[in-house]
């Protein structure tokens, strides 16, 4: 429906997004390196070892100590641990490329609200509960989830809860460049995953990794913020 593109929304208390560059850069290296024949030739079924898969999740347990042998599986591991290796892993260039459009126009902020390593903290746990999110509302699924979505949910809903009033410019409908509030832009996406998560039946989109990524980001936020930061901040910006 709509692409972000920018938005003027200035740092206070961090000189750069040290923490936002570097996950887009380690997200590009994954898939440049281990997913794509650019590299070396590249190994689906070893990939997918590193994805979640909630039936098998499910059965081994978060801490379980036993690995279950997935059907997937090229790589064993135990299963809690895709739970953090499945954020860097994406099904082809566009899905990177919109979870890494989405991380650089609303990472910076959030970053800077929360400080370089509360904000790493922040994205992972973010992550990590879509993850869960997913694996729990589709426990006998066996499809392989991937991406940083749920991750970038989590961004999305502290920058919604941060800073509303923000103006950012978005390409409607891949063609038209409009100048918007970043409360209706962002409220809208929201409202679109949770009806999404509850309406669609088929697998080809985690859309409860990503309710699963914005609930986790929403209740972050409420603490993890440092001191003086306030939510839903009221002073408008223009966008540039």
């Amino acid at each position: 429906m709509f692409i972000p593109l920018h938005d003027y929304n200035p740092l206070k208390s961090i000189k750069f997004q040290f923490v936002t560059v570097s996950l887009i850069v380690a997200n590009v290296v994954v898939y440049v390196f281990f997913q794509t024949e650019l590299i070396s030739p590249s190994n689906i079924q070893a990939t997918t070892s590193f994805a979640v898969v909630p039936l098998e999740l499910m059965s081994e347990g978060i801490f379980g100590k036993n690995v279950v042998e997935g059907v997937h599986d090229l790589i064993p591991i135990a299963e809690r641990w895709t739970l953090l290796s499945y954020m860097f892993l994406h099904g082809n260039w566009l899905h990177l490329f919109g979870n890494m459009l989405f991380l650089w126009v609303f990472g910076d902020n959030v970053e800077d609200a929360l400080g370089h390593f509360r904000f790493l903290i922040f994205y992972v746990l973010c992550g990590v509960f879509g993850g869960l999110a997913h694996s729990w509302l589709l426990p006998t699924s066996a499809l392989p989830l991937i991406g940083a979505s749920g991750a970038v949910a989590g961004v999305i809903a502290a920058y919604l809860m941060l800073h509303p009033n923000v103006r950012v410019w978005v390409l409607v409908l891949w063609r038209f460049p409009l100048p918007l509030n970043a409360g209706l832009v962002l409220g809208f996406w929201v409202a679109l995953q949770i009806f999404n998560a509850l309406t669609e039946t088929g697998d080809n989109v985690a859309w409860w990794a990503h309710v699963g990524g914005l609930t986790a980001g929403a209740v972050l936020i409420l603490f993890m913020r440092q001191p003086g930061v306030p939510l839903f901040d009221r002073t408008p910006r223009q966008a540039a």
